[in-house]
């Protein structure tokens, strides 16, 4: 996905990615966070290339900082981890059907904006 110049803009579009990709792709989404195999516990270095595959959210938080969009003394990759978790949270509910009715992107939208604003200047 283009970066463009809005790193603030860049950080959101990454997260209706993220969101899209585990809509689209239940069952790799499932594979990626290790529920979708029972029993499958992910070794180290299985945990090393999912934790790489924030990499994209790291950088995006990255530049907010660098930009002054978020807090410059912010820590990354706290910021990464919030908002993962605040994204997969959401996702997980709705792919379980707990926010029918399209409410999930709403929810999406709702959690990730309150996650963002703890970082904000």
């Amino acid at each position: 996905m283009p970066q463009g110049d809005d790193p603030g803009a860049y950080l959101a579009a990454v997260g209706r990615a993220y969101r899209a990709n585990a809509l689209a792709e239940p069952h790799f989404y499932s594979v990626m966070h290790g529920e979708g195999i029972p029993g499958f516990v992910p070794d180290e270095e299985a945990r090393a290339a999912a934790a790489a595959s924030l990499d994209v959210l790291r950088e995006a938080a990255r530049g907010c900082v660098e930009a002054g969009v978020l807090r410059t003394d912010a820590d990354v990759d706290e910021i990464t981890d919030t908002l993962w978790a605040a994204a997969h949270g959401v996702i997980s509910l709705e792919r379980g059907g707990h926010f029918p009715d399209g409410r999930g992107e709403r929810r999406f939208r709702t959690l990730t904006r309150a996650a963002v604003n703890a970082f904000l200047p």
